[in-house]
């Protein structure tokens, strides 16, 4: 269906492709990946036409339909999230829009007097609705958004009222609706949480056409493609099998290039050795040519390109009471809705509690009851004794001053720290090279939320509250903040929707229901071992 012939492009002086070549075919599910800056966006953009190759070609057979999902959503107001997301359903949408009009008008008193012909021009109108199949897009419409978390009201309510992310939600709906003949989706397990990353996972498994996906989700990865294109160099290499195979080949390929390298090497550097000792004997300059001539014609093996991994050490924290957070009789309402009603719950030190529950259950609330973030209408939240807290919430990012560099945000936090040290820290999170003098205002969400983790975890509390870390985070800053939590001595509550930061982390989870709160000990993965569910409602 789309096919990249020995494709070059270049961005400034930054070399993307080089004669790459790759094909996706009908019903495939492939899942492209890369470090960050390889190129991953850039070849979406010239599979969509919004950017051509430098050379080769990019070959999508007549008649293919498309649809794209990016970061950039654009501007959504005016609109109801189901108008919204029928918007990309093709002529469909524009007969709903016209339709609504004309219910409007119907019901404006001072358009009474055209009332004849607007009721004429509703059923002309209605029909080519039905006829359309409008009633049952309206219907597929709520489906897709219901999947994707959204209850009636913020459906049916104006779109430009929703948060960034949200909306981002809406602009993904548009594509699944669309059911197009092949799907690129960028990134859109981002702002999803658990359940609804869980039901897109059902109906990508479900879609028979073509997708081609990128995702920093290793579950979710794991779960849709069957087949991993590679960015790396300017190259595309393809790959067959899910993302945990991916990684598997790519070891062992790597270990094989590697000792082809060391072999070559020897014997490189044992033909020079032999050249250097005999290049002034008269009896040996035939030999000492026919090595030189045979050293000219050998193709050189490269050494595997080493990706750049990082690790984080947390210096160790002070020790706290064995109690570190109790919730007693705690009362929390929004209005006329009741969150919570007489909650209690005690964590416990060195306990690592993940909190699950449905949209609006409370799990941010109850992060913001424990870190003071918010108060109880009623019962009391106290932190134990010696217990030194630290809280990492979206809107943290909100508080850096843009005027700041990466470095400077990070001198302010620490000043008597040393600038090796810092940089080493700053580097750990992936701010390297000039990428410490960015102005905080220029960063992106996922460069923002590393560096508030950074400022947080160089000088360790010994509780930690998190409220979705791992969003924006590629895979890579994960792992590597899996591995220094695990190490973490400390007692931390956390709300995450990455199943394999739940399951590599938690050793109790806390759901959050509407028949109250069940506890269970054991980590995310006995959880789904003993409820048969990923998830709050959800059925395996």
């Amino acid at each position: 269906m789309i096919r990249l012939d020995t494709i070059g492009k270049q961005n400034g002086r930054q070399i993307l492709f080089v004669e790459a070549s790759a094909a996706l075919q009908r019903g495939e599910k492939i899942g492209l990946v890369g470090p960050n800056g390889a190129g991953k966006t850039t070849l979406f953009r010239m599979i969509t036409g919004q950017e051509p190759p430098d050379e080769g070609q990019v070959i999508v057979e007549r008649g293919v339909t498309i649809g794209f999902f990016s970061q950039d959503v654009g501007e959504m107001a005016g609109r109801s999230a189901v108008a919204e997301v029928m918007d990309g359903a093709g002529p469909v949408s524009e007969v709903a829009a016209e339709l609504r009009e004309l219910e409007h008008a119907l019901a404006d008193p001072d358009r009474a007097d055209e009332l004849d012909a607007l009721v004429e021009r509703f059923g002309e109108v209605q029909a080519r609705f039905e006829e359309l199949g409008g009633y049952a897009m309206e219907g597929r419409a709520r489906e897709v958004l219901a999947g994707l978390g959204f209850s009636q009201e913020m459906m049916d309510g104006d779109v430009g009222a929703l948060s960034g992310g949200w909306k981002m939600r809406v602009a993904l709906g548009r594509i699944l609706l669309m059911r197009p003949d092949v799907m690129l989706l960028d990134e859109p397990s981002n702002h999803l949480d658990l359940e609804s990353l869980i039901w897109l996972e059902g109906f990508l498994a479900g879609f028979d056409g073509a997708l081609l996906m990128t995702s920093h989700d290793r579950a979710f990865m794991n779960r849709v493609v069957r087949k991993v294109i590679e960015i790396d160099g300017g190259t595309l290499t393809t790959y067959s099998g899910d993302y945990e195979f991916y990684e598997q080949q790519r070891a062992i390929a790597e270990r094989q290039q590697q000792a082809q390298f060391e072999r070559q090497q020897a014997m490189l550097a044992k033909e020079i050795n032999f050249i250097e000792r005999f290049k002034a004997r008269a009896s040996h300059a035939a030999q000492v040519q026919s090595r030189v001539k045979k050293l000219e014609k050998i193709e050189r093996v490269e050494p595997p390109r080493r990706r750049q991994s990082v690790s984080f050490e947390f210096p160790p924290a002070p020790r706290s009471g064995d109690d570190v957070a109790s919730l007693r009789k705690v009362a929390k309402r929004y209005g006329n809705r009741v969150i919570y009603d007489g909650l209690d719950l005690l964590v416990r030190r060195r306990e690592r509690c993940c909190v699950l529950g449905v949209n609006g259950a409370g799990k941010s609330t109850l992060l913001k009851l424990v870190t003071g973030a918010t108060e109880p209408d009623a019962g009391t939240v106290t932190l134990g004794a010696s217990v030194k807290l630290g809280y990492f919430a979206q809107h943290a990012m909100e508080l850096l001053d843009g005027d700041r560099t990466v470095f400077q945000a990070l001198e302010d936090a620490f000043p008597r720290a040393g600038q090796g040290s810092l940089r080493a820290l700053a580097g750990c999170f992936g701010f390297s090279g000039d990428d410490v003098e960015k102005r905080c205002r220029v960063l992106s969400g996922g460069e923002k939320a590393r560096l508030v983790m950074a400022r947080m975890l160089y000088d360790p509390p010994n509780f930690l509250v998190l409220d979705e870390p791992t969003n924006h985070l590629d895979m890579a800053t994960k792992e590597m903040l899996i591995a220094a939590l695990a190490a973490y001595e400390g007692t931390m509550l956390f709300v995450s929707h990455d199943r394999h930061f739940l399951a590599a982390l938690s050793n109790r989870v806390l759901e959050l229901t509407p028949e109250g709160l069940h506890d269970y000990d054991g980590g995310y993965s006995e959880y789904v071992a003993r409820t048969g569910q990923e998830a709050p409602g959800l059925r395996m």
